[in-house]
C-alpha cells in the first residue's frame, strides 16, 4: 500500500495543487504572487519524485514525471510576470496549467487505451482554456478554436482506432491489443497513429500548428510546443515498441513517408515564413519528424535516442518561446523577424538566450541539439532507414537557414531602433528560468553522457 500511494506522488501534487490554486483564489485579498508561488511548488514535486529513485516505479515514468516537472516549473516562471503585466494572471490559468500537466502525465506513462484518451483529453481541455487566456486579444481566441477542432479529430480518430483494436484482441491494454494480428487490428493501429499524427503536428495533418502557436501568448506556446508534445511522442514511442511485425510491415513503410514529409515541410516552411513564431511552429514540426524516425528505430536504441532528443527539444523550445516572451511589451508579443534586429546589444541576456535555442533547433554544435540529432540519425541507421536518415540529414541543413536568419537579425546594428517596442520586465524568475535552461543546452552539447547513462538506466529499468 505504501508503494503503491508513493507512486502517486506527482499525480496527487498536480492535481492537488490546482485545486489549492483555485481555493486559494476564495479568499479576499489573495496576494497575485501567490498563485504562481502554490503553482511553482505543485510543479516542482513530481521532479524531486522522480529523482528520489522511488521503489516498485517504472523508470520511464520517473523519466516523464521529472521531464514535465521541469516544463511546468519553467513555464510557471516565464509566465508569472508575463500575464501578471498583460492582465490574465489569474487563479485559472495556473490551475489549468497544472491539471494539463497532470493529463500530460497520464498520457505519458499509460498502459491502456482507456487510461490514455483520459490524459490525452484531460491535457488537452485545459490547453484550449489557457491558449484562449487572455480575452482582450482576438488571435487567441482563434487560436484556441484553431486547436480545439483537430484535437477533436484526434479524439475521435484514437477512440475509433483503439476500439478497433479492442474488437480485434478483447484487451483495453496497449501491448496486448498490439500483440495480435489481423486486419482489424492493423486498421485500429492506423486509426491511432493518425490520431497521434494530429497531436504530434505530423504531415500532412499539422496544418493548426503555426497559427495556434503565433496566436497563444509567448510561455503557454512554449508549453503547448514542449509538454503536450512530450507526452504525445511517448504514446508513439510505447506503440512502436508494442506493435506486432505485421502490423509494422504493413504500416511502417507509411510512417516512414509521414516521417520524411514532416521533415520536409517543417524545416522548408519555416524559410519564407516572416513570424518568429511560426518559424518555432514550423521547426517544431520538423523535430517531430525526426522523433517518428527515431520511434521507428525503437528497437535499434531509437527509444533512448528519442528520449534524449525529447529532453533537449523541451529546453530548446521553452529558451526559444520563453525568450520571446521576455523581449516582448505589453501589447502583445513582438514577432516579426525585422522587430529582432539589433535586440543583441540592447538585451545580451536574452537574445543570447534566444541564439542558443535556435542554434539548438538548428542542430548546431556544441548545443545539446546536435547531440539529439546525431543520436537519432545513428538508430536510424543501425534500423537500416539509410535514405530516410539521408533524407533527415539534408532537411537538417536546410533548417540551419532560417535560425541562422534570426540569429543574424539579433545581432545586426542597422534599424536598432526601428521597432522601439519596450520589453517588460521580465523578473527574477522568468530570467532566472531562462538563463539556466540556456545554460543546460550548452551543458548537454558538450557533456551529454550523464543524461544518456541516465536514460539508458531507466529504460533498463522500465
Amino acid at each position: 500500500m505504501t508503494e503503491q500511494l508513493a507512486a502517486l506522488v506527482p499525480h496527487l501534487s498536480l492535481a492537488a495543487g490546482g485545486l489549492a490554486v483555485l481555493l486559494a483564489a476564495c479568499f479576499r485579498r489573495t496576494p497575485a504572487g501567490l498563485f504562481p508561488l502554490l503553482a511553482g511548488l505543485a510543479a516542482l514535486a513530481p521532479g524531486l519524485w522522480a529523482v528520489s529513485d522511488p521503489a516498485g516505479t517504472s523508470g520511464i515514468t520517473c523519466f516523464y514525471a521529472g521531464l514535465l516537472s521541469v516544463i511546468t516549473l519553467a513555464t510557471v516562471a516565464l509566465t508569472a510576470r508575463y500575464a501578471a503585466r498583460r492582465g490574465f494572471s489569474g487563479d485559472a490559468l495556473y490551475g489549468l496549467l497544472l491539471w494539463s500537466a497532470l493529463g500530460m502525465l497520464l498520457l505519458a506513462e499509460s498502459d491502456d487505451w482507456l487510461m490514455l484518451i483520459v490524459g490525452l483529453e484531460l491535457a488537452s481541455l485545459c490547453l484550449y482554456a489557457v491558449v484562449a487566456a487572455r480575452l482582450a486579444d482576438p488571435l487567441g481566441v482563434e487560436a484556441a478554436l484553431k486547436y480545439f477542432l483537430p484535437g477533436a479529430m484526434a479524439l475521435a480518430m484514437l477512440v475509433f482506432g483503439a476500439a478497433l483494436l479492442y474488437a480485434a484482441s478483447g484487451s483495453l491494454d496497449i501491448a496486448g491489443s498490439l500483440a495480435v494480428g489481423g486486419p482489424l487490428a492493423a486498421a485500429g493501429l492506423a486509426l491511432a497513429l493518425v490520431g497521434i499524427g494530429f497531436k504530434l503536428s505530423l504531415a500532412p495533418v499539422h496544418l493548426w500548428t503555426p497559427d495556434v502557436y503565433q496566436g497563444a501568448p509567448a510561455p503557454i506556446a512554449a508549453f503547448l510546443s514542449t509538454g503536450s508534445k512530450a507526452a504525445t511522442a511517448a504514446v508513439l514511442l510505447h506503440v512502436c515498441a508494442e506493435a506486432s511485425p505485421d502490423a509494422r510491415e504493413l504500416l511502417w513503410p507509411a510512417l516512414a513517408g509521414v516521417a520524411g514529409l514532416t521533415m520536409a515541410v517543417g524545416n522548408l516552411g519555416a524559410i519564407g515564413q516572416k513570424s518568429v513564431k511560426r518559424v518555432l511552429a514550423y521547426s517544431s514540426i520538423a523535430q517531430m519528424g525526426y522523433i517518428a524516425m527515431a520511434a521507428m528505430a525503437v528497437d535499434e536504441g531509437g527509444g533512448e535516442a528519442a528520449l534524449f532528443y525529447l529532453a533537449t527539444f523541451a529546453l530548446m523550445d521553452l529558451v526559444a518561446f520563453g525568450a520571446v516572451g521576455l523581449l516582448s511589451g505589453e501589447a502583445g508579443d513582438r514577432d516579426a523577424i525585422e522587430s529582432y534586429q539589433g535586440l543583441g546589444y540592447v538585451h545580451p541576456w536574452r537574445a543570447g538566450a534566444l541564439a542558443i535555442g535556435l542554434l539548438s533547433l538548428a542542430g548546431l554544435p556544441p548545443t545539446a541539439g546536435f547531440i539529439g540529432k546525431f543520436l537519432v540519425f545513428g538508430a536510424a541507421l543501425r534500423a537500416g532507414y539509410v535514405g530516410l536518415a539521408a533524407f533527415g540529414i539534408v532537411t537538417a541543413v536546410v533548417g540551419i537557414f532560417y535560425a541562422l536568419r534570426i540569429v543574424a537579425a539579433l545581432y545586426m546594428r542597422e534599424s536598432v531602433d526601428a521597432h522601439p517596442v519596450v520589453p517588460a520586465a521580465a523578473g527574477p524568475a522568468g530570467s532566472l528560468a531562462l538563463v539556466a535552461m540556456a545554460a543546460g543546452l550548452l551543458a548537454l552539447g558538450l557533456f551529454p553522457g550523464t543524461l544518456i547513462a541516465a536514460i539508458a538506466s531507466l529504460v533498463g529499468s522500465g
